[in-house]
Parts: structure tokens; sequence; C-alpha cells
């Protein structure tokens, strides 16, 4: 128990160390940082909004136009639903007319003949049956349906109203997370207000119009294929057959070509990318690399199979980012696009492709650069009532136990740099909730060594020799301490997983102390203290 091989000393020694080396960037300078070797890390625990101060940004939601939307395609359904069927034995209803008010959010359709006023009544409640928010559908009613003779009337009802309303905000909110916080480490603040508008805090970012636009970027991706036949004159006439579209390339091409006209109805779309990221192009430059999901795997493949040598638009946010010419089937469900990307737009368009479309388009409403809430002397009086608290425990662990409490706080040392190190090395932020989750797991370090101690000070009372002591105490306080930071890890995953912005950064301290407390409280003292027992062997210890 006490026994430690010199691989197992290695292994202890060369954690501690890694540990120390990732979190000595935190004491240096920027210059500093910057002239260390290459191999070096060089990555810091970034500071919160609560303590650096960042951006501040008030969005609006455009749910009037989520609603408009689902209704115009609504109207699409109706227009197919009165079109004639074979398959289903329906036959064609004419209609006088079909329009939609957006003031009234209503469609209004007039059919030609009294006879198919019933038939017509049928397939529009088969439409709008149904509901949303429920369980199997069933939870709202989605639409109403009134009729008055040979004239209908479709309306959205309030509910489902703000059924969608309220879904396009939740959706909003985790599209813009996914594009300014993908880790979910960057203690980001994001948050509904209101009705229809969101609050975006992004810590140690000072440059607002950035990451305006990072997040009002549509995000519309789909793959399109081109009409030859159309001239470019004619197409920038506007003399377009019905279903196309002239769609100009990006400036980021930067070919100078002229745009395209493209079939209106997408190949595949942006929904059907499960991946993307960026990497240096064989040819120079940068690319964007993607996967397919099975269905857009499937299409992908059918289409270049059929269509070898004709151009194929990827378009994002209704621009050409690329048009190549398909050379062979493509058939794995990957796919690559080129061009002139820099590193940063080629990581950008990744990220915006991997975040995916916005459900409605956001507005900003207020933009500012905001400075630290706490201020520079709440900072520092925090930090030293935390040295003082870290200087009062390891007073009173030597006090306590002596020369064990001695080896309670080399471990509680290096508890803290293992902490800096790990979160160092994932870029995690730190904010007041983050610094009372190290707080926390500094004191159930101590809880554990304490546990320890007190089992050997018991084993001691029993008559045992130290060593048999010692063992035995760290053997019978081995299953408390694990089940007390298993329960206490659960916890922070499922903090992480259902929380946001300072409660995730306080999970992801939490949940690292908690492992970081575990492996110092039990196998840095056990070193510490097996060492000196096994190579002293003194007759009776204090503690």
């Amino acid at each position: 128990m006490l026994q430690f091989s010199k691989f197992q000393i290695a292994g202890v020694a060369l954690i501690v160390f890694l540990g120390a080396l990732f979190a000595v960037p935190n004491l240096l300078s920027g210059d500093a940082r910057n002239s260390l070797p290459g191999f070096m890390p060089k990555g810091t625990i970034n500071l919160g909004l609560d303590l650096q101060g960042g951006s501040h940004l008030m969005l609006s939601v455009d749910t009037a136009k989520v609603i408009d939307d689902r209704m115009k395609a609504l109207m699409g359904d109706v227009r197919r639903e009165l079109r004639p069927n074979r398959a289903a034995g329906k036959e064609r209803i004419s209609v006088e007319s079909l329009s939609y008010d957006d003031e009234t959010r209503t469609i209004t359709l007039l059919i030609a003949d009294p006879a198919d006023a019933e038939q017509a009544e049928e397939r529009l409640r088969g439409l709008t049956r149904g509901g949303v928010g429920g369980a199997l559908g069933l939870g709202i009613r989605a639409y109403s349906l009134n009729v008055d003779g040979q004239r209908f009337e479709v309306a959205m009802t309030p509910e489902a109203a703000r059924y969608w309303s309220d879904e396009a905000v939740r959706d909003s909110i985790e599209v813009v997370r996914r594009r300014i916080d993908p880790a979910g480490n960057k203690e980001v603040l994001i948050a509904p207000q209101g009705v229809d508008r969101i609050v975006v805090q992004v810590p140690g970012d000072n440059d607002p119009e950035a990451l305006k636009a990072l997040i009002n970027r549509t995000g519309q991706l789909s793959f399109h294929r081109m009409d030859p036949t159309v001239s470019f004159a004619d197409a920038q006439a506007g003399l377009l057959p019905p279903g196309r579209m002239y769609v100009e390339f990006a400036s980021l091409e930067g070919s100078g070509r002229p745009g395209l006209v493209l079939y209106e109805d997408a190949e595949v779309t942006g929904d059907m990318v499960v991946d993307a990221s960026s990497a240096p192009d064989p040819d120079g430059g940068f690319q964007i690399n993607f996967g397919f999901d099975n269905r857009g795997a499937r299409r992908f493949a059918d289409y270049t199979r059929n269509n070898i040598g004709s151009i194929f638009a990827i378009v994002l946010d209704n621009e050409i980012i690329s048009a190549p010419t398909i050379q062979s089937a493509i058939t794995q469900g990957q796919g690559r696009i080129t061009g002139s990307f820099t590193a940063q737009e080629a990581f950008d368009t990744a990220l915006l492709i991997r975040s995916g479309a916005l459900p409605a388009e956001l507005n900003t409403i207020e933009q500012r650069s905001v400075g630290a809430q706490l201020g520079q002397d709440s900072v520092e009086a925090g930090a030293k009532a935390l040295i003082i608290g870290f200087l009062a425990v390891i007073i009173y662990m030597i006090i306590s136990y002596g020369r064990f409490g001695v080896y309670a706080d080399f471990a509680l040392i290096a508890n803290v740099i293992l902490i800096a190190g790990v979160l160092s090395l994932l870029g995690s932020t730190l904010t007041l909730p983050g610094i009372a989750g190290i707080v926390l797991t500094i004191g159930m370090a101590v809880d554990a060594n304490v546990l320890i101690f007190e089992r050997i000070r018991e084993e001691l009372f029993a008559g045992k020799t130290p060593i048999k002591a010692a063992e035995t105490g760290y053997d019978k306080a081995r299953s408390a301490i694990i089940d007390a930071n298993i329960t206490t890890f659960l916890a922070a995953l499922i903090m992480f997983q259902l929380g946001a912005g300072p409660v995730r950064g306080f999970a992801i301290t939490l949940a690292v102390g908690v492992v970081t407390s575990v492996f110092t409280a039990y196998v840095l003292t056990r070193l510490f203290a097996g060492g000196y027992l096994l190579s002293k062997r003194p007759k009776e210890i204090k503690l």
C-alpha cells in the first residue's frame, strides 16, 4: 500500500511537472510568453467578464418573420394539396384565388367550383390537423380553419405563434453559443431577455463589431446545380426561367468571376452537414473539409455520380464560396471547399457551417465594450482573502498533524498548480463562480487528508505500528473518498450539460478540482508518507 515503484514515482513526478509547466505562462507577461521556445506551452487562463470586461450585445430575434415563413410554407402546401394526385386518387380542385395577408397572418383561399367545397375542406383539415409542443405533436393546436361557402381562411393559433417564437429564440441562443463558444469553456453569457431579445456577453473580447459580424451571418449553406443554358447577359437583365436564380461569388473567392445561374432547389442542404473544419490546402492557402449525414451522403453521391463534368456551386448566405467541376463520383460522404481562403476566413466559415443556420434574423439593438464589473480593488481584495484563507489552512494542517500536515500542504499546493495547468490547457475562462469552484476543491482536498489522517490516528490508538496504521488508514479511507468525489464529479457533469455561462465555468473548475484533489490527497500524500515511514521506520508518529 505504501510502496511505490520507480516507474510510479516517475509518473507522479511527471504529472506534477506537466501541471506546473502549463501553469507557468499565467505568471508571465505577454512578451515573455511569446519569447518562450516553440515547444513550450503558452496558453493561459482567461479572465471572465466580471474580472476583465469584454463585449456586450443586445440582439432582437425577428420572430415575426419566422411566423410569416411558416405561413408562406403552409400556403405552398395548400397549393400542392389542391393539385391532382393520381397515386392518392385525388382530382384537381380549381382555385380562383390564393393569398396571404402578412398583417393578419391569414391564408385566404377561394375555390372556383362550389361542388368542390366539401373535398377542399377535407383536404385542408387534413393539412392543418395536429399540433406542436407536446408528445406526438398533440400539445398545441397549430392552425385554425374557417369555412364560408367557397371561401377558406387558415390562420395560426396564438398559442402556436408563441411556441414557434419561443423556439426561434431558444434555437438562436444555441446557434450563437456554438459560434462564439464551441468548446463551452469561455464563460460566455448568452441569455434570453423579455420575449424576443438575447443578451450576449463575451469576456476579453473588446471588438463588438467583429463579434456582431460573426453572430449575424445567417449561415444558410446549400449545394446547387448550375443551369448553363442561361446566358450571362440574360441573367444580368433578370431574364431567368422559373426556378432559377443568379448568385454572385463571395468576395473571398477573389477570382473576379461573374456570378452563376443556379437552380433554386438545392441538391443538398446545410442541415445535412454534420461536421466542418479548416485545414491547409495542398495546392496553397486553406480549405474547408466537411462531412454529410447518411441522407446527405446518399444525395451527394447520387448527384456527383450522374453529373460528372458539371459545375456544382456551394452557396453560403446567398454567395457562392466555391464552384468546383465534378471530376468523379464522391461516395464517402466527405468533401472539401477550396478557394482563396485565408486561415481566419477558413476557420470562421467552417465554424459557421458547423454551428448551423440561424432560425431567424438577429438585429442588434445595443452594442458596447464593458469594463470589469468588480473593479481592480475588489479583485485584489478577493485575491488577498484567498491567500489568507489558503495560508490559514496550511498552518492549521501543520499544527494538527505535524509532519503529515506538511505532506498534506505540499499536496494542496500541487493541487492548485494542477488545476491551473489543466484550466490553462483547456483555455478556460475564470470568473468568480470559477474561483468559488477552486476554493471548494481545495476544501475537499483538505477534507480527504483529514479523513485519512484521522483513520491513521484511530489505528495508532488501537496499538498498531505506524506503517501498519498508515496502510490500514489509507485503505479504509479510500472508498469514502472515491464515493464522495464521484458524486461531486457527476453533479459537475450535470451542471456542465444543463448550465450556461458562469454555471459551466463553475462546473469545469469543480470537475477538474475533483480529479486533481483525489490524485494529490490520496496518491501524493501517500507517496510522501510512505517514503518517510519505509525509509525511517519510526516506532511512533505524532498525529
